[in-house]
């Protein structure tokens, strides 16, 4: 199933909510994610095995955060597979951001197949130390 996910950071709880839609008609597969919030903000971890960093597209379209990248498989000339697990080559989800999030500093890294995406926090919404004097 295909569809947005919404990360919201709602004052220390961080949330996943699926629902379905579909981006587009083109068949896409739905890379495995893992969300989690930290104290600054929310860090999201896609397993996109086989994209370079020059096919994957990571874009904020209003408040939804949309990753696509792209397998580079050239299949030869004159061969076509007699049997294949995945016939995709595409990856894409996307995920509905909350407005407690800076949508602006999203920083984005790709190593070894694992793409690490943190969303920073309003930082009025973050955890603060205060100092107790006496």
């Amino acid at each position: 199933m295909n569809g947005p996910a919404e990360v919201m950071g709602n004052r220390g709880t961080g949330r996943v909510e699926q629902s379905w839609r579909s981006p587009s008609t083109e068949a896409a597969l739905r890379p495995a994610v893992d969300i989690y919030e930290t104290g600054e903000g929310i860090v999201l971890q896609a397993d996109v095995p086989g994209v370079a960093k020059e096919r994957l597209n990571l874009r904020v379209e209003g408040n939804n955060l949309i990753v696509e990248g792209s397998i580079g498989i050239a299949p030869q000339e004159q061969m076509t597979a007699l049997y294949a697990d995945v016939r995709s080559t595409v990856y894409r989800r996307s995920f509905a951001l909350s407005n407690e999030l800076e949508a602006d500093r999203i920083d984005a890294n790709l190593k070894d197949g694992l793409l690490t995406v943190r969303i920073p926090k309003r930082a009025d919404l973050r955890a603060r130390r205060i100092e107790v004097t006496s």
